[in-house]
């Protein structure tokens, strides 16, 4: 029997940061599962694969190191990395500078963006934000008070679901052109095979995120099944902790020049999200119609998708 004083986040999270879990299969071990069911429920729990949080976290707790005035080699090695030239590429692409130099101070400190408002706090210790001020689990991301919010989260465990379903398909269904010549929109490719519908559902935001973090142009987005999979968890994380931090700063009004764009134009950051969300719920429901088509059956609690019945699942009025 399950021990009802069990919190099973807790143990998830403690698999994850444990100092001697380093891999995937050392974090499952611990916890006793699988790698596939232990993944799959940190990324349910937390927005998050667990190889990306322990990544971050150990990131932050670096930086909370070299700030106590530990040296960059000690920090390198005990955080995890074969070489400091391995840490030092890692940290400088998190933080923005090198570990060497302190860079400019941020209100945020130690912590950089997560999707789930978990950070590193002491060396005895996590912190989760509470960030939508209603006491609601950051560890959820969701709340009946915050439409935005809750219509971001559904879109991405909805996307995750879809591309869990459509690997009970063979390489010529999920390929195979279903609605011929049809589009959603003028300016993308077409919206005819499963293949199709889900790569525009993964990789829509990634353009979106490069002009807002003011990163590179997206390479080309691919459309196989098992790296839209692994883009969709490296983007999940992502694009809610940038909405989570637009929200924050109550900065849905400012705007960006995006570059990528021919000629450049300009857009407010609530016209992005609004845009994301109103073609991904097209394509979602099209993502379903043709999964029918092709005789695959999504789980009964996900068959529907209407973000009421989705929420009242998620927090268990159902169950």
């Amino acid at each position: 029997m399950t021990d009802p004083g069990r919190d099973r986040v807790r143990e998830l999270l403690d698999a994850v940061l444990a100092d001697d879990n380093v891999s995937l299969s050392g974090m499952a071990a611990s916890a006793h599962s699988s790698e596939f069911h232990f993944s799959r429920q940190v990324s349910r729990f937390s927005g998050e694969s667990p190889v990306a949080m322990r990544r971050r976290v150990m990131l932050e707790r670096a930086c909370w190191y070299l700030r106590q005035g530990s040296s960059v080699t000690e920090v390198a090695f005990d955080s995890g990395y074969d070489s400091v030239e391995g840490f030092s590429r890692a940290y400088s692409r998190a933080f923005g500078h090198p570990p060497g130099s302190t860079g400019t101070e941020s209100s945020r400190g130690h912590w950089l963006p997560a999707p789930n408002g978990i950070h590193f706090h002491s060396p005895t210790g996590l912190y989760v934000e509470d960030s939508d001020g209603a006491g609601t689990s950051a560890a959820h991301g969701e709340t009946a008070g915050n439409p935005v919010a809750l219509m971001v989260r559904h879109d991405l465990d909805d996307v995750a679901v879809l591309l869990d379903a459509a690997t009970g398909l063979e390489a010529a269904e999920y390929e195979r052109i279903r609605l011929p010549e049809h589009r959603i929109t003028d300016w993308q490719g077409p919206d005819d095979s499963i293949a199709h519908v889900l790569a525009h559902l993964v990789a829509d935001k990634v353009p979106w995120l490069a002009a807002i973090e003011g990163a590179d142009a997206p390479a080309d987005i691919p459309t196989g099944l098992d790296a839209l999979i692994a883009l969709h968890q490296e983007v999940s994380g992502r694009w809610l902790a940038l909405v989570r931090e637009i929200d924050r700063r109550h900065a849905w009004a400012d705007r960006v020049i995006d570059a990528i764009c021919e000629p450049p134009e300009s857009f407010l950051l609530s016209e992005i999200v609004a845009h994301v969300l109103t073609f991904a719920a097209h394509r979602r429901v099209l993502a379903r119609m043709m999964m029918r088509d092709a005789g695959i059956e999504l789980p009964v609690d996900r068959r529907d998708p209407d973000p009421i019945i989705w929420h009242r699942n998620r927090i268990g009025e159902f169950s």
